[in-house]
Order: C-alpha cells, then sequence, then structure tokens
C-alpha cells in the first residue's frame, strides 16, 4: 500500500482497536475503531470537511466563546438594540445552559432541551422562538466559518405561538379618540397615526422638510429610538422597506399648515431654549419626544374618550384594517405599512378577509345574475317579434 500524500491523515492498527488520525500538533484529532474500514471512512469524511474548510481547532471553543465572538461581528450589521437584544438572548437564555458545551459537540437534543427547559420556566413560546432565532442566526454563521457542518439548531422542534386577537378601533371610535384629543399636542400626531398606520417612532422621527407640500406626500427615513448610554436618536428606519413615501390627504395637509404655525408660535415663546430639529412633532423646545411621555398622553386621549385601553401600535393595525375594509388595494395597504410582503400584510390582517369574502362573493354573484336576466330578457323580446 502507497503512503498517503501530506493531509490525507493515517489508519493503523494499535492493540486490539484501529486508530484513525487527521492533521498534526495541535490540530490533529484522533479516534479509535473497531474495524479498519470504520477507521477509513472517518479519516476520507475528515479530510473532506478540512478540505471544504472545516476549522476543527476553531471547533473546540466553547459555546459560550463562539457566541461572545460571534455578537461581536453581527453588531456590526444590525441596529445597535438588535444587538442589545441579542446580546441578552445568549447570556441570560443560552450560555447558563448551553454555554459549557463545545461547539464542535452540540448536538440537536442539546438545543432541544433548551427550549423544553425554557417553556418549563414559564418563558412564553414567542420568546422561545425568539431564543430559538438566535441561536440559529450565530449557527449559520459558524457554518459560514467552516466550523461545523451542520446547523443543528435547524433539527429542533419549535413551540407554537398562540395568535392574538387583535385589538383595533372601529371608525365610530376612532372619531371618539381624535375628538378627545382636540386642544391637546396630540391631535395631529394621533391623525397621522390612524391615516397612515406609521409607527411611533417613525411619527416622532418626521421632519417637515420630509414633506412635499404641493404633492402631500411624505417620506419615512427615520425613526426616533431610545438606545442605551445615548438617549433619545435618530436610526433607520425597521427595513429596509420601512424607507418609504406615503400620500396625505388634503385634508391632513391642511391640518398640518395649521399644526405648523402653531408650533411657529411656539418656537417663539421657547426664545433661546428652542432647539432646532426640523421635527413635525418635537417637544415645547424642539428636541425629539421620548415615546414613553408620548404614550401617557395616548393613553389620557383614550380615557377622555371612554375607549379601552389600547397599546400605541394598535393604533397601526386600527389604521390596516380600516383601510381594507374600504376596499383600498391590500398591495396598496402594504406599502403605507412598510411590510417587505404583502403575505406579511395578509396574514397579520386575515381578521378583515371573511367580511371582504362575502362581500366579494356577493359582488360575483351579482354579476353573474344580471347576466342570467340580461338572458332572460332577451329571449322575451326574440319571442315578442316573432
Amino acid at each position: 500500500m502507497g503512503k498517503r500524500a501530506a493531509g490525507e491523515g493515517s489508519v493503523y492498527k494499535r492493540g486490539k482497536r484501529w486508530v484513525g488520525q487527521v492533521g498534526s500538533g495541535k490540530n490533529r484529532e484522533i479516534k479509535y475503531f473497531d474495524t479498519q474500514k470504520e477507521a477509513n471512512d472517518w479519516r476520507h469524511k475528515k479530510v473532506e470537511q478540512r478540505r471544504q474548510g472545516l476549522n476543527i481547532l476553531g471547533a473546540r471553543v466553547p459555546l459560550s466563546k463562539f457566541l461572545d465572538d460571534w455578537l461581536v461581528v453581527a453588531r456590526t450589521s444590525v441596529r445597535p438594540n438588535t444587538g442589545d437584544q441579542y446580546a441578552q438572548i445568549v447570556h441570560q437564555h443560552i450560555n447558563p445552559h448551553l454555554g459549557e458545551i463545545l461547539l464542535r459537540d452540540l448536538k440537536p437534543n442539546h438545543v432541544q432541551s433548551l427550549y423544553t427547559r425554557k417553556l418549563e420556566e414559564g418563558i412564553s413560546p414567542r420568546t422561545t422562538r425568539i431564543i430559538h432565532s438566535v441561536l440559529h442566526r450565530a449557527l449559520n454563521h459558524a457554518l459560514k466559518l467552516g466550523l461545523v457542518v451542520r446547523n443543528v439548531s435547524d433539527a429542533a422542534t419549535l413551540p407554537k405561538v398562540p395568535r392574538k386577537e387583535m385589538k383595533t378601533l372601529d371608525d365610530y371610535q376612532v372619531r371618539q379618540l381624535l375628538q378627545a384629543a382636540e386642544g391637546t399636542r396630540m391631535r395631529v400626531l394621533l391623525r397621522i397615526a390612524v391615516t397612515t398606520g406609521l409607527r411611533q417612532g417613525e411619527i416622532l422621527g418626521l421632519k417637515w422638510s420630509d414633506l412635499d407640500w404641493q404633492t402631500g406626500r411624505m417620506q419615512i427615513q427615520r425613526q426616533v429610538q431610545r438606545r442605551k448610554g445615548e438617549g433619545l436618536v435618530f436610526c433607520e428606519p425597521k427595513s429596509a422597506s420601512g424607507r418609504r413615501v406615503v400620500s396625505l390627504g388634503e385634508k391632513t395637509v391642511d391640518i398640518l399648515r395649521e399644526h405648523r404655525e402653531k408650533q411657529y408660535k411656539e418656537r417663539l415663546l421657547a426664545g433661546d431654549k428652542w432647539q432646532e430639529n426640523d421635527l413635525i412633532f418635537p417637544t415645547p423646545i424642539g428636541t425629539p419626544q421620548d415615546c414613553a411621555n408620548v404614550l401617557k398622553a395616548y393613553k389620557r386621549c383614550l380615557e377622555m374618550a371612554g375607549l379601552p385601553d389600547l397599546r400605541f401600535h394598535d393604533l397601526r393595525h386600527s389604521a390596516a384594517t380600516l383601510m381594507l375594509q374600504q376596499e383600498i388595494n391590500p398591495k396598496v395597504v402594504q406599502e403605507r405599512l412598510g411590510h417587505s410582503d404583502i403575505s406579511l400584510t395578509l396574514n397579520t390582517y386575515s381578521h378583515v378577509l371573511p367580511s371582504m369574502q362575502e362581500e366579494a362573493a356577493q359582488k360575483m354573484d351579482e354579476l353573474f345574475t344580471l347576466t342570467e336576466v340580461s338572458d332572460e330578457l332577451n329571449k322575451i323580446k326574440k319571442s315578442e317579434n316573432k
């Protein structure tokens, strides 16, 4: 048997067992087998993995060390708040249970036991799925680096998230809310929320320069967000599709003109305290508003209107629901909301579809009923002409 080329590994017998060996020095791997065939099969597999870039030494690190290194890389491609969430998931949920396991030794049953344990601890199915999402993304990174040959989290079974009943305001309740907001700083802000479906941070990030007064088109290109250690900052929209243009109605544009005049007077009263940020909905001194303060003011408006206690985000759901009920094309609704895909819009607001389906069925029924009546009239006319 000829000598194997460098890097091909070796197989030899030691006592009654066969030994497979690949690599050298710190990068050497050795494993014992009962038969020569098993040892050779293992050697072939390991050599091929190394040719594909599998880093054996790197795979020997504990999962906790790998995840900490991955977090540094992940933060370069996600929002700071998202990076903070990743770190919280890793340090609070994953590392305490799986951190000591070597990356190369991580198995699907380890991952599955993590999810089971989280559910037993009272963690919600939704949060458990978020934990999975973070771990899955990290292991995909390991896969790209050649540290593992597969993403073991792919084999895990995820808990089903029960669908929560969506809470929205109907058109009458929206009118009640806007009426309650009359005379307050929330009047115009809430109108924008219920007519456009913008997110709270997007509304607070709107600038006068974003509005084309002639066309009524508003560019959504930033949002206000509270960032740990930095306070309130301007940042990119939630996703690429979040950067969009939303058209406003003539009445809404007129209300914004009035709002701007009032803001100008407010600016004069503030004097030297005013900080110019060109914001449409700033504080009384021109600085960005804190979402928490806006939420408190919104809750007061709900209470004054005698409406149920809803999240500010539910105004976005209300706007989308009302648009669909007004037979606005779902594709347009998707674009106004900034959803990346129309299926997300349709799945999120499927509760609106049954009534729309009934209306569609009725219209189709009427269409062909009219045809049938027309046919009968033609038959009558023909019989009269004979």
